[in-house]
């Protein structure tokens, strides 16, 4: 299982899905955000295989692990580690989860992850991290 949290239009956990995924979680808060992420679930014929969170990334009610995680939030918040942590605290993540994760160059790195790879771009680093703790 996927999970696209700070979705936005849900590209990420829908290129996840086309790629084979078994099913997502997209989670999202923006309403307009969340309006074109239906659209596009729909679109993409993925309603069978899509969960919709309408909820805040950094506050998860207790969910079901997930194998893999996609984040790509707002730069400069320090929004990573905070997700990150929200999320194993709250059953998300799956025993050695890879996390990978788009966000600025200076925001801090989550404890609790192993680094895979990491490359940077411009004012942005992605990075692929396996969940440790």
């Amino acid at each position: 299982m996927v999970l696209d949290a700070f979705a936005g239009s849900g590209a990420l956990g829908l290129e996840a899905l086309s790629r084979g995924a078994a099913g997502a979680t997209f989670i999202e808060q923006d309403r307009a955000a969340l309006a074109a992420l239906r659209r596009n679930v729909a679109a993409c014929r993925a309603e069978d295989r899509s969960r919709i969170v309408a909820a805040d990334a950094l506050a998860p009610s207790r969910g079901t692990p997930h194998d893999l995680v996609l984040l790509d939030p707002p730069y400069g918040k320090g929004l990573v580690g905070r997700a990150v942590s929200a999320f194993a605290t709250a059953g998300w993540l799956a025993p050695g989860a890879l996390i990978a994760a788009e966000f600025g160059k200076a925001d801090p790195t989550p404890d609790g992850v192993s680094p895979l790879a990491e490359r940077a771009h411009g004012a942005a680093r992605l990075v692929i991290w396996r969940h440790t703790a």
